[in-house]
């Protein structure tokens, strides 16, 4: 495992305003929607469904919020019906990104994705173009204060888990998807709660990012996270901390 991209440890370092607050809960009520629409509303029979919720949980997102969530999926309430793209893109210093959305309108997120890319010197790639920098991988966070960094890895070891990595008090899981519901049931069974679990993109190796171009990179997942649309920014970024401001 070469490592995650640094740009989870500098998000959380950022003040969670309410806005922001608002605003991913409003990616999980999406991904709720979705995965009920797709595989119903029981979560012991939806995995997917059954991940958004426990990330509803961490975010502490109010029960009613996420029943709402449910039965505009099941059909029981009137919702949005949304799709899933994804975009390929390179940003600042070369760097990729692989952008996740859930929209109901695809013309205005690839017009803010690219306005997004525009603004801050990177564009976009053809399908296929940097998906193959990255590895489909579950990975599941945890408070490194909470719990004992050696009493995680040999739960998540003993389920399944590929590897653990240890950074500013955050324990980070990485899995095979198909060992990622057997990690997050071990963990369960030892009532360790994670901070955020997902099937995510994790890059094969790192692409370091300094000065100018780190500012920029920042500032272009800060946009594009920024959209409704946008579920997921995943890129190869070692981003140099000391190059930002603030």
């Amino acid at each position: 495992m070469s490592g995650h991209s640094k740009w989870s440890s500098i998000k959380r370092k950022k003040a969670v305003t309410d806005q922001k607050r608002a605003a991913a809960w409003g990616k999980i009520i999406r991904e709720i929607t979705v995965a009920a629409k797709m595989g119903g509303g029981d979560p012991l029979g939806n995995p997917r469904l059954r991940l958004a919720m426990d990330n509803a949980r961490a975010a502490n997102m109010p029960k009613d919020n996420v029943d709402r969530a449910i039965s505009k999926g099941t059909g029981d309430l009137e919702g949005v019906e949304y799709q899933e793209n994804s975009y390929e893109a390179y940003g600042p210093g070369g760097v990729a990104l692989y952008v996740e959305t859930l929209t109901d309108n695809v013309n205005r997120t690839v017009a803010e994705v690219r306005h997004a890319l525009n603004k801050q010197g990177g564009n976009l790639g053809t399908s296929g173009s940097v998906a193959w920098m990255f590895d489909h991988r579950g990975v599941i966070r945890l408070d490194g204060t909470r719990y004992d960094e050696a009493t995680v890895m040999e739960v998540a070891l003993d389920a399944g888990a590929d590897d653990m990595e240890s950074e500013d008090d955050e324990l980070t899981i990485y899995t095979q998807v198909a060992d990622f519901q057997a990690v997050q049931e071990a963990l369960r069974a030892r009532k360790m709660e994670w901070e955020n679990a997902e099937l995510a993109m994790v890059p094969k190796n790192l692409v370091r990012v300094e000065g100018q171009d780190a500012e920029k990179l920042v500032k272009l997942i800060e946009m594009l996270e920024d959209s409704d649309d946008i579920q997921k920014v995943y890129t190869n970024a070692d981003i140099d901390e000391s190059s930002l401001e603030g």
